[in-house]
This record gives structure tokens, C-alpha cells and sequence, in this order.
């Protein structure tokens, strides 16, 4: 008997762990820039959607089955590949997470004012006190796995209805091949986009609470990051064929829609607004809320997850860092404003981390010492060393456009 609840603790456990990846992948910037670039990008971006959702299960399959077989944190393997990486690593995550939660943080408000009508800068207030909140309980890692799921499935729900109210023309957006030039133009999308679904801390959140959980083999960890990458992925695609459905009349796409979208100061709003009129709006702000809450408390507890193993005074002392993580991010916040400014950068920013950390799991993933008489699947290498090498060719393409003029 015992053992069979501890069988289904593990199980849910899990599913908390693959649900709290989702959500973390899915905050307000993930809404904001997937709708932007889709409306700028039009039907041929379908194929950067869908290599960043393949791109994203590659990366975190391979990063959950290691961190399950070697038994330590992102930061601990990276430190067992080059002493000192891991401290580079954990000062890289915690500077990403702490720009995303401010836009996660600011875009709860958001949803909140689209909901109730709070002043934004009120909502700030309330959302950052009630996620700093919940890691004031007792067992707040058991409510953590539980709100992941519950919010998660909102999210997912609420997006899938959006896309199927706007009847997307599916077949002729899959038939519509970007042409050269307009690839070309897809680079800085490509880097926000992988850097806000798989850069950063994300592809550890998750990870690190299974691993707490004593999960006991590698397999259930690989299981929970492909379900999670999946339910992140759906959402990703039925968020680009919603502005897709919202852009088009027939298979006719509309410029002039798709630039009031793309222009518009919340590009998600607008389409939720186009697709559902004021009960769009309504959706929008439940959807925004649950988007920014789930992945406040993914960045604050993977963040934390990170510093706990540069010192044991941060592992003693969690429960007062992660809701410190949050009051400092609202602070930012409140200080300087645009959460949408934010929530794009924080993308770009945690792309340049992705080559870093996926490159120290491949270079662990064969490596005896680190996982033991593991054998990672070769396949699974092969792709993930294409993933990082794409991600580090983007992040330098970015780079050399920020600082030499076209």
C-alpha cells in the first residue's frame, strides 16, 4: 500500500514537473512575441514555429534525461564538465530569470486589469504578492506541481478555442514556403523565440523539482520533458494559426489585419479581440494572468534552484530567496515600467544562454563520471548538437547585427 502511494506520488510529481515546463515556457512573452512575428512573418513562418517547437523537444529531452541520470542540478553538471562553468552558468540563468519575471510579473497585471480593472501598477502589487505567497506554505512544492497543471491546462484550453473560433486555413499555410529573402529576415524572431522557449532556466524548470522529488531513473524524467515540450509546442501552433485565422479571409491573407496586430502595443490582445470581440478580451486577460503567474513561479523557483548550489547558505535560506526574487522583479517593474519591452528582451537574452547550457549537458551526457553506466541515445546527441550549434550561429548572427551596421 505504501509503496503504491509512493508509486503515484512520483507519478504526480511528474506531471507537476512536466506541466510546470509548459507553463514556465508559455509566459507573457511567449503570447506577445509568437503573435507578433506571426502577423509580421505571415503563413511561410509556420516553418519557424515549427522548428522552434522541434528545436525545444530535442533541447529538453536531452537535458531531463541527463540531469535524471547523473542525479545533480543544470549548475552541478556543468561544474563537473570544466570547473567554474557552473558558477557561470548559474550567474547567466539568474540574470535571465530576473528579466523574465518582470515581464512575467507585468503581464499578470495586465491580466489581471483586462479582467477586474485594477490599475496595472495595483496589479503588480497583488500578482507578486500572491506567487511570493504561495512559497510561504507549508509544502509549497506540493502546491506548486498543482497550480502548474491547473494553469496549464487553462492556458492550453483557452488558446485551442481561440484558433478553432478563427478557422485558420491550414493546408494552404503549410503549403506557403518562406522565400529566401524572407528567411533571412527571420533571424532575430528565431533567436527570440528559442530563447524564450528553451533558453535561460526553462529547460532546467521542472527538472530540478523532479529531481527533489527522487524520481529514480532517467526515463521518467526524458517522458515528463517531451510531454512538457509538446503541450508548450501545441500552444505555440495554435497561437500562430489563431493570427493566422484572425489575418485571413479565406485563404486571401490580410496585410492591413496582420499590420494592426504586429503594431499594436499587445499583439495577443489584439488578436484575441479580432477572434472573440469583447469576450476575446475577457479570455485574453484570464489567459495572460495564468500565462504570467505559472511562469513567475517557474523563474523564481528554478532561479533559486540554481543559487542553492553555489553556497548552503541559499539552500538553507530558499524559502525567503525565491519570494525575494519575485518582490525584486516587481520592483524593476514599477521602477521602470514596459513589461512588453521586457518580455521580448528577456527572449533574446536567454537565447544567448542556450548554446552554454546545452552544450555542457552534451558534453556530460557521455561522460562516465558525471552519468554513470547511462547510455544517452545517440540520436538524441546528433540532434541536440545541431540545436546548439543553430542556436549559437543565431545568437552570433544577432550579435553582429546589433554592432555592425547593414
Amino acid at each position: 500500500m505504501q509503496e503504491r502511494t509512493e508509486r503515484s506520488g512520483r507519478r504526480f510529481a511528474a506531471l507537476g514537473a512536466a506541466f510546470l515546463l509548459a507553463a514556465s515556457a508559455v509566459g507573457p512573452g511567449f503570447l506577445i512575441q509568437t503573435t507578433r512575428f506571426s502577423a509580421e512573418g505571415g503563413q511561410p513562418f509556420f516553418y519557424a514555429v515549427l522548428l522552434v517547437t522541434l528545436a525545444d523537444i530535442v533541447t529538453k529531452a536531452n537535458i531531463w534525461s541527463v540531469v535524471g541520470a547523473a542525479g545533480l542540478t543544470g549548475a552541478q553538471i556543468a561544474d563537473r564538465v570544466q570547473k567554474g562553468l557552473g558558477t557561470v552558468l548559474t550567474v547567466a540563468v539568474v540574470i535571465g530569470g530576473l528579466a523574465f519575471n518582470t515581464g512575467n510579473i507585468g503581464g499578470a497585471a495586465l491580466g489581471l486589469s483586462a479582467v477586474s480593472g485594477v490599475p496595472e501598477r495595483v496589479g503588480v502589487l497583488v500578482c507578486a504578492a500572491l506567487a511570493a505567497g504561495v512559497f510561504c506554505f507549508h509544502g509549497a512544492k506540493r502546491i506548486v506541481d498543482v497550480l502548474a497543471v491547473i494553469l496549464g491546462g487553462i492556458i492550453v484550453c483557452a488558446v485551442l478555442a481561440v484558433c478553432v473560433k478563427t478557422q485558420p486555413p491550414i493546408l494552404s499555410t503549410v503549403r506557403a514556403l518562406p522565400q529566401p529573402s524572407a528567411a533571412l529576415s527571420m533571424f532575430f524572431p528565431l533567436i527570440t523565440l528559442l530563447g524564450g522557449a528553451c533558453g535561460g532556466y526553462i529547460p532546467f524548470s521542472g527538472a530540478h523539482r523532479l529531481l527533489e522529488s527522487g524520481s529514480p531513473s532517467p526515463k521518467p524524467f526524458r517522458r515528463a520533458a517531451v510531454l512538457g515540450a509538446s503541450v508548450s509546442g501545441v500552444i505555440r501552433l495554435s497561437l500562430f494559426f489563431a493570427v493566422i485565422g484572425v489575418c485571413c479571409a479565406g485563404k486571401t491573407f490580410l496585410a492591413a489585419r496582420a499590420a494592426a496586430i504586429a503594431g499594436s502595443d499587445n499583439p495577443a490582445a489584439e488578436t484575441f479581440l479580432l477572434a472573440w470581440g469583447a469576450w476575446g478580451k475577457r479570455l485574453f486577460g484570464v489567459t495572460l494572468f495564468c500565462a504570467g503567474f505559472a511562469t513567475t513561479i517557474g523563474a523564481s523557483y528554478t532561479s533559486v534552484s540554481f543559487l542553492k548550489t553555489l553556497h548552503p547558505f541559499f539552500a538553507r535560506n530558499e524559502r525567503f530567496f525565491i519570494p525575494g526574487m519575485i518582490a525584486c522583479s516587481a520592483l524593476i517593474l514599477l521602477i521602470f515600467g514596459n513589461a512588453t519591452g521586457f518580455a521580448i528582451l528577456s527572449g533574446t537574452v536567454n537565447g544567448f544562454v542556450l548554446p552554454i547550457s546545452l552544450g555542457c549537458i552534451l558534453l556530460a551526457a557521455h561522460s562516465r563520471a558525471i552519468v554513470g553506466d547511462y547510455r544517452h541515445p545517440l540520436p538524441l546527441t546528433i540532434a541536440g548538437w545541431i540545436v546548439a550549434a543553430l542556436s549559437l550561429v543565431l545568437a552570433i548572427r544577432l550579435l553582429v547585427g546589433l554592432f555592425v551596421p547593414a
